[in-house]
């Protein structure tokens, strides 16, 4: 029995490890990175990505004229920048996604945020079900011709999908140990 708790305590480890492990690390604004020059988008850039719980968000800038500062939403829509949640300074900071819901960030340097300085991380509560896959409908043949074969569907990429089968067979594995 004593085995069996080792083993069970041991695979949940490692489910936590590879949940964490899995995440897909972003760097804002790309490869421009954290700036107010060029006018980038950032809330262009946050909505054509799906953030995930274990994700990276990476902030990339020079130091010498720029900041993050994570805020309140309120502090947010204002660019207030008087008590932040979090300030960050090196120049290459990484803020680690551990829970779901909206995390806010703008540069706290002079009127850089009013000028557009500034993104929304959006965490949904529960991941987005993977796309069923889709199987096109062919017409059937006519007498003395070839059926023609579909395409097989594309596989997603999906991390979350891959975890939450890593999940199941290591709970299986660990009820059969």
């Amino acid at each position: 029995m004593g085995f069996g708790k080792n083993a069970m305590v041991f695979l949940f480890m490692v489910v936590v490890e590879v949940s964490m492990a899995s995440g897909v690390v972003y760097k804002v604004g790309d490869s421009l990175g954290w700036t107010n020059i060029g006018n980038f988008d950032y809330k262009a850039w946050s909505s054509n990505k799906t953030f995930h719980v274990g994700d990276t968000i990476v902030f990339n800038y020079n130091k010498q004229f720029h900041n993050v500062l994570r805020v309140t939403h309120q502090q947010f829509r204002d660019c207030n920048n008087t008590a932040p949640i979090a300030t960050f300074t090196s120049g290459t900071d990484s803020f680690s996604v551990r829970r779901p819901g909206h995390y806010y960030f703008i540069c706290g340097v002079s009127d850089h945020c009013q000028t557009g300085q500034k993104v929304d991380i959006r965490v949904p509560k529960f991941p987005s079900p993977a796309p069923a896959p889709f199987a096109p409908v062919v017409p059937l043949p006519s007498p003395g011709m070839a059926p023609a074969v579909a395409p097989a569907p594309k596989k997603s990429g999906s991390s979350i999908v891959m975890v939450n089968k890593i999940w199941w067979s290591l709970l299986v594995l660990a009820f059969c140990v």
